[in-house]
């Protein structure tokens, strides 16, 4: 199955991190914002994490192109909903999609001064 899928695990609290926004993009240049400026990167998709820490309604993530793709995990208000420190309010995960029948898995390990990520299966 092809398609864009991410996980997010809090390793500090030793559980999924549930609540997470998560966007979705791809560079393309071909989007004009209302002020008539090319914006280059394009929304595929914006979701929450569930208790399980997956966002699983990326509208759009099934159906990729080949190209450079990110997903912008929105922190801050998870670090302060679980009373923790607040070092890093947003992690970008910059990658390429060079196949895009195959599945690009993209789990976040999280926690407040350190992350790490990983293609996974």
């Amino acid at each position: 199955m092809s398609g864009i899928s991410c996980h997010v695990l809090d390793t500090a609290l030793g559980r999924p991190a549930a609540g997470v926004v998560v966007r979705l993009e791809r560079l393309d240049g071909s989007d004009v914002s209302r002020a008539g400026v090319a914006q280059p990167w394009r929304v595929l998709g914006e979701s929450h994490t569930n208790e399980d820490g997956r966002a699983l309604a990326l509208s759009g993530a099934n159906v990729i192109a080949s190209g450079q793709h990110r997903i912008t995990f929105e922190t801050e208000a998870y670090f302060r909903r679980t009373n923790q420190a607040l070092f890093y309010p947003q992690v970008q995960v910059l990658f390429n999609v060079v196949a895009p029948s195959d599945k690009y898995h993209i789990p976040l390990l999280l926690s407040p001064f350190g992350y790490s990520t990983y293609r996974g299966s």
